[in-house]
C-alpha cells in the first residue's frame, strides 16, 4: 500500500515573518560586532595620538639684521656734529662707529661689524630726488637693513615756493623702495620720520649765535629773519611746518605699503630736541647726543617684536 505523503506546514503570517527576520538581523549584527579571539589587533590597538602642532611661520621682521645700509641726508651723515660745516660720519645715529653715540649698526653688529657690514650712503644736502640713486647704491649691497631719513631739505628751501611739492616727494620716496625691491626683495627698511623743523626753530631762536649762523642761508624758510613774530613770518613757518607733516605722511603711507618695511610712528618728529641735542655751530642738526636720541629712537623700533 502506498504511503500518504505529510501534510504540508501551514505558511507563517507576515507578523511572525518579520520577527523572524529581525531577530535573524539582530543575530548576524552582534556576531559581527563580536570582536573575533583571534583579533588582536582590535583588542590591543592604542588610540592615535594627537597630530603634532604645525611649525610657526617665521615673522617676516628680523629683528636682528647682521648687516646695515644707510641713505638720507646730512643728518644721517653727522653733519656739525663734530666741527663747523663738515660731515662726521663716525657719530651718525644709523652706522657710526662713536661708542657715546652707540648708533643703530654698533648695536646690532658690535665694533668690528660697524667696518665691514654698515654703509653709509646719504649724502649731505640731499633731498628725495636724490633718494632712488642713494637706495640703489644700498641694495647693491644686499644688506639685510636700509635705514631712511630724508625730507628736511624738501622743506628748507630758499623760499616756500621753491620746497618740493608733496606729490614730487611721494613719487621719489615710491621709486626708491621699487628700486631696492629690485635688487634686494628681502632687505628690511626702517624709514624716520622727518625733524620737526619748527621745533628747532623755537629752540634757537633766543639765541643770538644760532641766529647769526641762520642768517647764512641755513633753512631759510623756517629759520630766516628768525626773530620775526610778524603774521607773515608765522605764516611762512606754519607753511614749511605743514608741509613736513604731508611728508611724513607720505613716508608713513609709502613705508605701510611694504610688509619689509617699519615707520618710526612719527617718534622722530614729536622729538623735543633741546639745546643739548643740537649742533652748538648751527643750532639745527643733532648734536651727538642728538644723534644718540635718533639711534635709540630708531634700535627700538627696529628690534620691537611687533611694528
Amino acid at each position: 500500500m502506498r504511503l500518504r505523503a505529510a501534510p504540508l506546514r501551514p505558511r507563517l503570517t507576515a507578523a511572525a515573518t518579520a520577527l523572524a527576520l529581525a531577530g535573524l538581523t539582530a543575530a548576524a549584527l552582534t556576531a559581527c560586532d563580536s570582536p573575533s579571539p583571534h583579533d588582536t589587533a582590535s583588542t590591543s590597538r592604542k588610540p592615535s595620538a594627537r597630530p603634532s602642532p604645525s611649525p610657526s611661520p617665521t615673522p617676516v621682521w628680523n629683528t636682528a639684521p647682521r648687516s646695515v645700509a644707510a641713505v638720507g641726508d646730512s643728518i644721517t651723515r653727522g653733519f656739525d656734529a663734530c666741527g663747523i660745516l663738515a660731515d662726521c660720519p663716525e657719530v651718525s645715529w644709523a652706522t657710526g662707529s662713536d661708542a657715546t653715540v652707540n648708533s643703530v649698526a654698533l648695536r646690532l653688529l658690535g665694533p668690528a661689524g660697524v667696518g665691514t657690514r654698515s654703509w653709509n650712503h646719504a649724502v649731505s644736502g640731499a633731498d628725495a630726488a636724490d633718494l632712488p640713486d642713494q637706495m640703489a647704491e644700498a641694495a647693491a649691497r644686499r644688506p639685510d637693513l636700509v635705514t631712511v631719513m630724508v625730507g628736511a631739505n624738501d622743506a628748507c628751501a630758499d623760499t616756500v615756493d621753491r620746497m618740493t611739492p608733496v606729490h614730487a616727494f611721494r613719487t621719489s620716496v615710491e621709486q626708491s623702495m621699487k628700486v631696492l625691491r629690485t635688487t634686494a626683495p628681502k632687505t628690511q627698511v626702517y624709514v624716520s620720520s622727518v625733524p620737526d623743523l619748527k621745533r628747532l626753530w623755537e629752540t634757537g631762536r633766543d639765541d643770538p649765535l644760532g641766529r647769526g649762523i641762520w642768517e647764512l642761508g641755513i633753512c631759510a624758510t623756517m629759520l630766516g629773519d628768525a626773530g620775526n613774530d610778524g603774521p607773515a613770518a608765522q605764516q611762512r613757518r606754519e607753511t614749511v611746518h605743514q608741509r613736513v607733516v604731508a611728508y611724513n605722511a607720505v613716508l608713513k603711507d609709502v613705508c605701510a605699503e611694504d610688509e619689509r618695511c617699519r615707520w618710526d610712528d612719527g617718534e622722530v618728529f614729536g622729538f623735543r630736541f633741546g639745546k643739548q641735542q643740537l649742533s652748538r655751530w648751527d643750532w639745527f642738526h643733532p648734536s651727538r647726543d642728538g644723534q644718540r636720541r635718533l639711534a635709540e629712537i630708531a634700535y627700538r623700533n627696529i628690534t620691537a617684536p611687533d611694528a
